[in-house]
């Protein structure tokens, strides 16, 4: 049965008679119980792994398979895992959280970040399930917003998931960038700093991931192994030396010392709701995977599955990190101080009192960030890619091309780098104005959080009929989904504070004139434009929900 192809089975379907019907229904069934067959004109290496399941989700949706589905359950648990990287991010994103509310601060914060995300990574997961597309919130939205608002609300979740994480992928070089310039800090100490430097570290960082996500796409399943692999034990080389030979603090200092260095805020509480937004952007991103869904077998239950596995799996490694950082910190003026820009440096070098050991242990943590963005381009491209298969972008049909023999959407990956390289040329003119447009990330993103799962609780408070899926919330799906769109609504607010009360143009939190600033652009080009060629998933849904 092995050597008759789905060739010969459309020709006996073709021939009109009972039996060869039949027969041709024998090929489907027994060439692998989950395995399609291909349609005409379509690349029969792309459905080598296109479940039945895969197929009813992409007819549903009106879809057409692009991409090889090359990840398995493992591959994309270990491709999430390497893009929330959350104990890489805590270590090199806690200086907000240190400044305002300190060593209590910055624990009890990442305490209830994490209790609050599981909540919309629960509420994702479901969607995701729902609809296993590259598009991810827009797709939702366009789904579950109310009729006579799906088109815009959509159109306007596509802009924000865009950029927000375009805006992850510049974020991640930057720090690679800044990492590198760190250890030349520690090792030279003629050497001073300077922004055109770090614009051209950034260039190289972009440029290289870029490459890598266009000519060796094919292998990234088992470059994701690899990466999460080494992510894992990675860990323990670097808690165990701080652990061993870190002077300690006491457990008092670490869990009931919240402390104000330098925000200013009038009272402590204020102090620490200020600074929680570093443990938001440590727990933020499981959405990820949902942009690399039309690459996963079995999509429908792989990506909820995964989504949920890695968020727990990762909790032990950041906590176990953020303890160990914490108790062994040192100063925390000294830290936040360090010449290298990064306290977590200090951390190292106060611990082994050795330049190289310190240089070894950071080159670990620099080698672990190349991954992460890695696989954040990789998300970022397929997003991108999506939002303009739908019309939803300019340059729609170059952006929403896929190479007809890599299948991988080489325009935006390359539209991904150029786009962080402009931010990382921003940053040569004023550094403020590019953190400010970093900023934008966590705003943005959180933003897609409140508007997706606001849709689909408004949709089940309404007694509405949801999309049949393989992994369900169940009766427990409305609270769920209400502690989700609480914390987001929670997390948009708080995000938009500045880190210091006295407020001047160099520490003001630009992300709210962004963020306004976005809305209204996007809204400009939905009226002139956008209304006119962007009708939103859910019309492509309704043409094919009865086939």
């Amino acid at each position: 049965m092995a050597a008759v192809t789905a060739h010969d089975g459309k020709a006996l379907e073709s021939s009109g008679t009972a039996a060869d019907k039949q027969a041709y229904r024998s090929v489907a069934e027994m060439a692998s119980e989950d395995q399609m067959l291909p349609e005409d004109g379509v690349d029969g290496d792309l459905y080598a792994d296109f479940t039945a399941n895969d197929r009813r989700d992409m007819q549903r949706m009106g879809k057409t398979q692009q991409f090889r589905r090359n990840f398995r359950m493992m591959s994309t648990i270990g491709f999430t895992i390497c893009v929330t990287g959350t104990w890489i991010i805590l270590l090199t994103s806690n200086t907000q959280g240190l400044i305002a509310g300190g060593m209590a601060g910055l624990f009890w914060s990442l305490c209830w970040s994490h209790v609050g995300q599981f909540f919309i990574v629960l509420s994702l997961a479901e969607m995701a399930s729902m609809a296993p597309t590259a598009g991810g919130q827009y797709h939702w939205v366009s789904e579950f917003a109310p009729r006579k608002h799906q088109k815009l609300l959509s159109y306007l979740s596509g802009w924000l998931s865009t950029v927000s994480w375009q805006s992850i992928v510049a974020l991640d070089a930057f720090l690679i960038g800044s990492v590198i310039q760190g250890l030349i800090t520690l090792n030279d100490d003629s050497y001073t700093p300077t922004r055109w430097e770090a614009t051209l570290l950034v260039f190289a960082a972009v440029i290289g991931v870029s490459l890598f996500n266009v000519f060796a796409a094919k292998h990234l399943p088992l470059a994701e192994g690899s990466f999460v692999t080494l992510y894992i034990f990675s860990f323990f080389p670097v808690i165990i030396t701080l652990l061993v030979l870190a002077p300690k603090q006491s457990a008092s200092d670490v869990f009931t010392k919240f402390t104000d260095n330098g925000a200013g805020w009038p009272s402590i509480a204020l102090t620490v709701m200020v600074g929680q937004v570093s443990s938001m952007f440590v727990v933020l991103g499981s959405d990820s995977v949902a942009h690399m869904a039309e690459e996963i077998k079995d999509a429908g239950i792989v990506v909820p599955r995964s989504m949920v596995w890695s968020f727990i799996l990762n909790v032990p490694l950041t906590f176990g990190l953020l303890l160990t950082y914490l108790f062994c910190i040192g100063d925390v003026q000294e830290a936040l101080s360090s010449k290298t820009g990064f306290p977590f440096i200090y951390v190292f070098h106060n611990a082994t009192g050795s330049t190289k050991a310190t240089t070894g242990l950071t080159v670990v943590v620099l080698v672990l960030l190349t991954m992460i963005t890695i696989s954040s381009l990789a998300s970022t491209s397929r997003q991108t890619f999506a939002f303009a298969r739908d019309n939803g972008l300019p340059f729609a049909r170059w952006l929403g091309a896929v190479h007809p023999s890599w299948h991988v959407p080489v325009n935006s990956v390359f539209f991904t780098c150029a786009f962080s390289m402009a931010f990382a040329l921003i940053n040569i003119g004023s550094t403020v104005a590019f953190n400010a447009m970093l900023s934008l990330s966590t705003v943005a993103l959180m933003a897609t959080y409140v508007v997706s799962v606001g849709c689909v609780t408004l949709k089940r408070i309404r007694g509405e009929q949801l999309p049949r899926c393989r992994w369900s919330l169940g009766r427990y799906g409305l609270s769920v989904n209400i502690v989700a769109l609480v914390y987001s609504c929670w997390s948009f607010f708080w995000s938009f504070w500045p880190n210091s009360h006295d407020v001047n143009a160099e520490n003001f939190n630009w992300a709210c004139a962004l963020f306004v600033g976005l809305m209204g652009l996007s809204g400009i080009l939905y009226v002139v434009k956008a209304r006119h060629v962007y009708e939103g998933p859910v019309v492509t849904v309704e043409q094919h929900k009865d086939r």
